[in-house]
């Protein structure tokens, strides 16, 4: 089997340029308009009024944290097909998180005078973010060793 292809291709380097190919790009763009579409879907059922905090947003990067725990530790242990990590953690993990909303929405957030929604929402995040990869990491983890 061969090794994953690394998604942080440095295009100056020969070695990495080689890596790339439509299989990849393809596996990253397919993936990404996925995670786009479900962050899009989650925004519209649970839409943040102005001065909220923004519940989609918040969730949506939690979970996404919490499936790249799963993730990672079933690319690292399991060594599925090579496109596995970048269709699903480049792709449909990147088009999914979105740190930009968080910004934006923090941003938004200070301008409406919330000042402590803003600061509660940067931390709840981070928090439950980290957290999130951390748990899940660690239950796969079991979960594969109870397998085994």
């Amino acid at each position: 089997m061969t090794e994953p292809v690394d998604p942080d291709v440095d295009l100056h380097v020969e070695a990495q340029r080689r890596e790339l190919s439509v299989g990849l790009v393809a596996a990253v763009s397919l993936g990404g308009g996925l995670g786009a579409l479900a962050r899009y879907g989650l925004a519209v059922l649970l839409p943040a009024g102005h001065g909220a905090f923004p519940v989609a947003t918040f969730l949506t990067n939690v979970s996404g944290c919490l499936a790249i725990g799963v993730l990672m530790v079933l690319v690292t242990e399991r060594k599925p097909h090579r496109l596995v990590r970048p269709f699903l953690g480049v792709g449909v993990l990147g088009g999914f998180t979105t740190f930009s909303a968080y910004a934006v929405e923090t941003d938004a957030l200070l301008r409406a005078g919330r000042a402590g929604t803003a600061l509660g929402y940067v931390g709840a995040t981070l928090v439950a973010a980290l957290l999130a990869v951390l748990a899940a990491a660690l239950a796969t983890r079991a979960v594969l060793g109870r397998r085994a």
